[in-house]
């Protein structure tokens, strides 16, 4: 049974999407490894830092999507 007031479901639009990050360039700092990355799919940039070999690197800027 369903119900009149229920809400449609949203659909995701075609510029959302999940990044897939590519290394474009990697520097060893004393604070870990900062890793310049960019979007295989849409050419979206961001700069990341990994301050541990075990760990996931986390995002230090924004992401600058790509023209």
């Amino acid at each position: 049974m369903t119900s009149l007031h229920t809400l449609p479901v949203p659909h995701p639009t075609s510029t959302a999407h999940e990044h897939a990050w590519l290394i474009e360039s990697r520097h060893t700092t004393s604070e870990g490894v900062l890793l310049y990355v960019r979007c295989g799919d849409c050419g979206t940039r961001r700069v990341d830092l990994q301050t541990f070999s075990a760990m996931p690197p986390a995002p230090l800027s924004v992401e600058l999507h790509a023209r």
